[in-house]
């Protein structure tokens, strides 16, 4: 037996702005486990806010990485995969899972926020996210991003228990565990909610609103979300890590009054994450 996890995460890498792989290595590596990096695209900067991002499209390079891997007979306890630069890049993140069917398949199926879709996610790689979404064991989308995948118009208002449930249980009708990031709900609390399909729970986690936002947020979450379930967390136990390191990195960040752009400051909180202290701020929802 392997006494460290290893994951193939399938992102891409920004040099300035703290998201996508500068986040998920480090976060992940607290976790104690071992991030090997597969780049879709490498960019000067992240593309929100900043004008003039130099960016590499990397598609050529993913399949060759994965012909090598095979090649080394590496294994994989999981395969992540987030922000992908086009839609044949669907493909070689559906090779990867075929390849390692025995893998954790977690998808963070990045297409936009606030109800609308980022500037490099094209309508044909928004329709080929369902695609692969629905061969993932993990989904972890933002509430735009669930209604991409639902064919739902975004909510203009707050989503009722009874709503939160309906969605996460469509997300659900594929993949074994659905979570939602960042979700208002109509008790005027901004929640992170689950459900995991095999048990049958639905759960939430309630986190204080902080007017600012921060790229790479997502990132963090769902990194930390994956690692929770690999060390054999329970969903909402996952879901309550994920939120409270999240939710530390962003008002640490926001007292310090940064340009926003450049992300959270998750530096320094990088050794609660090692404590791996027990939690149980969850509920049922």
């Amino acid at each position: 037996m392997r006494s460290q996890k290893i994951i193939a995460a399938i992102h891409d890498l920004s040099g300035i702005g703290r998201c996508s792989l500068s986040v998920i290595m480090p976060v992940m590596s607290a976790q104690g486990m071992q991030v090997c990096p597969v780049p879709t695209a490498v960019l000067s900067t992240h593309t929100g806010g900043f004008e003039g991002v130099v960016i590499r499209d990397l598609t050529d390079y993913i399949m060759e990485c994965y012909d090598h891997y095979k090649s080394l007979n590496v294994e994989f306890d999981a395969v992540y995969s987030g922000f992908l630069a086009n839609a044949s890049q669907i493909d070689h993140c559906l090779k990867f899972f075929k390849g390692y069917k025995n893998s954790l398949k977690v998808v963070d199926p990045v297409m936009g926020d606030h109800g609308k879709p980022y500037r490099t996610c094209t309508k044909e790689l928004r329709t080929r996210m369902s695609e692969l979404a629905g061969v993932a064991d993990v989904i972890t989308p933002n509430l735009t991003e669930a209604a991409f995948l639902l064919g739902e118009e975004y909510p203009a208002e707050p989503l009722s228990q009874g709503r939160a449930k309906s969605w996460l249980a469509k997300l659900s009708e594929k993949v074994r565990v659905a979570v939602i990031t960042s979700v208002p709900m109509a008790d005027d609390k901004l929640s992170n909610i689950g459900y995991d399909r095999e048990s049958g729970g639905f759960w939430r986690v309630d986190c204080d609103f902080v007017p600012a936002a921060y790229p790479g947020t997502g990132d963090i979450f769902a990194a930390v979300l994956t690692g929770a379930i690999l060390n054999g967390e329970s969903l909402p136990m996952a879901i309550n890590r994920a939120t409270v390191f999240t939710q530390i990195t962003v008002k640490t960040t926001f007292s310090y009054c940064t340009d926003t752009r450049n992300g959270v400051m998750f530096e320094h909180a990088l050794p609660w994450l090692s404590r791996n202290e027990t939690l149980f701020d969850f509920k049922r929802i």
